[in-house]
Order: C-alpha cells, then structure tokens, then sequence
C-alpha cells in the first residue's frame, strides 16, 4: 500500500522557496482518498497519522493575512541589516571562523530579501526600502551600535560583531515564532521555519566563537 507523505510544517531551502509563485500550492489530498497519510510533527513531536478527511484540511492554503505581510515586509529590513553587517567582515574581521560565517550570512540572507521582494509584489503589497525605518524590531542594532562597527578592526570589530549578529539572529527567530502563530500562508511558514532553524545553528557557532575568544 502507498502512503502518501504531506509535510504540514518543515524548513525548506530558499532555493525551493524562489521557484514557487504565491498562486501555487502543493495541492491537499482528495478527500475521498483511502491511503493514509502521515504528517511530521514540529520539532520535538511525533509524527501522527492522518485520516483522508483530516488530510485534505491540513495543509496550509496560498492566502496571505496581515500577519504574513508584515513579517515579510519587516524581514527584508531586518535581513538588510545583517547583510549591512556582513560585508564589513572580509576587511574587518581578525577570525578566518568569522569571515566565513560572514559569507554565508550574505550568500543566504541576500536571496531571501530578494525572494521577499518578489514575494511582496506578487500580492500587490508594498516592498519596503532596504533601510526603511525599525524601531522596536526584535534585535536591530542601534545606528550608534551600526557606526561602532563600521570603525572597529581586528578582535575589537570580532567581539561587537558577534554580540550583535547573535542579538540579531535572536531576533530573527522570535519574528519568525510570532509570524507561525498567526500567518496563514503556506510559503511563509516555510520561510520562517528555514530561518528559525538556519540562524539557531548560526547562533551556536558564534557563541563557540565566543567561548574560544574568551
């Protein structure tokens, strides 16, 4: 007997993400279906087997709500600031660790405003401006936080860069947990789940960059 695997909730990579269009939906079992189905559970919970009924219900449809579009709209602002910071490290940074992880900051995060960008526009909503206003953003750093780094070198920029790309990346999540609560459209839960988990891992690396500094 074939079973049918729907993923209700998971991360996936923004490369799958840029392929998809906001008037396309992995489309939810027949009702009338008698193969079950078996639907992952969040981190940390089983996964649980569905009825053909439950199924058809269960996966999130292409209808953005208020919640979707302003964490979309906030999260190009807040990814620009990362990249902002990013691009300091190559002739900045002391840490080769550091530069690396720089890089990747800015080989993933860039697609993912882009992919935003054209997200926003294909539900006619208002793209912002990379460095709109952020007041009361989770993790933003301050302008004066922003100008200390830009004339920091060697350990000193590696030291502020870390506590401020963690506070940062921590902010990422906690918009991410708050938009899976209340979103309603299917690729932007993907979106934050890719990017709770994706800067979570990050996360730990620049604390064991951290506890190695000393």
């Amino acid at each position: 007997m074939r079973v049918a695997l729907v993923v209700v909730t998971g991360a996936l990579a923004v490369t799958a993400l840029s392929g998809c269009t906001s008037g396309t939906t992995q489309p939810a079992p027949r009702a009338d279906s008698t193969a079950p189905v078996i639907a992952p559970g969040k981190p940390g919970e089983e996964a649980r087997t569905l009825s053909p009924t439950e199924a058809a219900t269960a996966v999130l449809q292409a209808t953005a709500n208020a919640a979707d579009i302003a964490y979309v709209q906030d999260m190009i602002v807040h990814h620009q600031q990362a990249l902002d910071m990013a691009i300091l490290a190559p002739n900045r940074a002391e840490s080769a660790k550091l530069k690396s992880l720089a890089s990747r900051i800015k080989d993933s995060q860039g697609p993912e405003i882009q992919w935003m960008r054209t997200w926003l526009q294909q539900q006619g909503q208002r793209v912002p401006d990379h460095h709109a206003a952020h007041d009361g953003m989770p993790g933003m750093a301050t302008p004066e936080q922003m100008e200390q780094l830009k004339t920091a070198s060697g350990q000193a920029f590696d030291k502020l860069f870390l506590e401020l790309m963690i506070k940062h990346h921590e902010g990422a999540i906690e918009m991410s947990t708050e938009v899976l609560k209340g979103g309603s459209h299917l690729r932007i839960e993907e979106l934050a789940n890719d990017v709770g988990v994706t800067q979570l891992s990050e996360i730990r690396r620049m604390r064991e960059m951290q506890a190695a500094a000393g």
